[in-house]
């Protein structure tokens, strides 16, 4: 196979570094067939990507799932469609078979996205490996051995054997990847009239994720889901495994994939952008309500880091973080209803 596939400077795609994996990717294949004007702020919010979810009957490393951003896949899916843009996907039960279709694709000069798990990714740094499988990398060539990747959230690219490629596709547990590849297979012309049909289309998907949802779990309701499980976990689980439900919080809003504050600052500039491209000044003031959410789940990191590291772990420290998480729900609940209402 060596000397067969083509290496990055024949296909001529660029790596594009983002905060988020998916977002990432969406836009750096985008651009690669020619949609010259997608960012990483436009994928996340065409593509509907801001959510929030609390499923307690879901455990990730031993705590319940939290998630700040839509299902995995949904953003390229959703993007795409919006642009008119056909994609093909696949998932495979055979490395050997998902392997050969690879290869497949790149001696044709196609590079293509694959769903991953980071606990094995070599040039991950060994603090953020742990077992979560939805990481989004573009593979998109093959030289000395190695297949070259493009993943969104390193500085430059990256390679890995073809046996560590087949160990993060095949990667075991929740949201197993089951060798997942997907890529856009014909793009259309996309007019000024198209992105902002896309735009209106992404913005009403979201406020209706994060508002409509008949589940106290789910959106912005989901937040104060959370905060009242927050105030009983003391008791309920004792100070040690309460903390590390905290720590799971915490690792789901800063670290996977720019998490909660990350995503509200991201959807914050995706705001911006739909404001000057629709004419819509309006758009700006949900834009700073945006920030001011993503500013409020940082600070309550903070808050959540002290009590995790043992530095303030009584009651009273579990119940602000939960009048915090209680504060953010009010807020984007208010924010995506009245968006919602916007004539865009």
């Amino acid at each position: 196979m060596e000397g067969i596939l083509t290496n990055t400077s024949e296909n001529n795609i660029k790596h594009i570094q983002t905060a988020h994996c998916e977002n990432g990717v969406v836009t750096t294949l985008l651009r690669h067939h020619g949609v010259d004007f997608m960012n990483e702020p436009l994928a996340f919010g065409i593509g509907a990507g801001m959510f929030y979810v609390h499923l307690p009957f879901l455990k990730v490393n031993n705590a319940p799932a939290i998630a700040f951003r839509i299902m995995p896949g949904y953003i390229f899916r959703d993007t795409c469609k919006a642009l008119g843009v056909k994609v093909s996907r696949k998932k495979f039960r055979s490395p050997v078979t998902a392997r050969a279709y690879l290869d497949k694709k790149l001696e044709d000069g196609d590079p293509v996205g694959c769903q991953v798990g980071v606990f094995h990714l070599p040039y991950f740094p060994r603090e953020y490996r742990f077992h979560f499988n939805a990481h989004n990398i573009i593979v998109h060539g093959f030289e000395d051995g190695h297949y070259i990747v493009s993943d969104p959230v390193m500085e430059t690219l990256t390679k890995l054997t073809p046996e560590q490629l087949d160990e993060v596709r095949f990667a075991r547990g929740p949201l197993a990847p089951n060798g997942q590849m997907y890529y856009p297979i014909n793009v259309g012309e996309i007019d000024e009239a198209k992105l902002k049909k896309a735009i209106k289309k992404g913005i009403k998907k979201t406020t209706w994720w994060m508002t409509q949802v008949p589940m106290e779990q789910v959106g912005a309701s989901g937040f104060n889901y959370t905060a009242k499980k927050i105030r009983k976990w003391r008791d309920q689980l004792g100070e040690r495994r309460a903390a590390l439900y905290l720590a799971q919080i915490v690792r789901m809003q800063e670290e996977i994939g720019t998490g909660g504050g990350g995503f509200r600052f991201i959807y914050a500039a995706f705001l911006e952008q739909a404001a000057e491209i629709l004419g819509k000044d309006e758009l700006i003031r949900f834009s700073e309500e945006m920030t001011k959410s993503g500013d409020l789940l940082r600070y309550n990191a903070v808050r959540m880091a002290s009590i995790i590291k043992g530095r303030a772990t009584a009651q009273q420290n579990f119940d602000e973080v939960a009048d915090a998480m209680s504060e953010i729900s009010a807020l984007e609940l208010k924010t995506f209803k009245e968006l919602r209402k916007l004539r865009l």
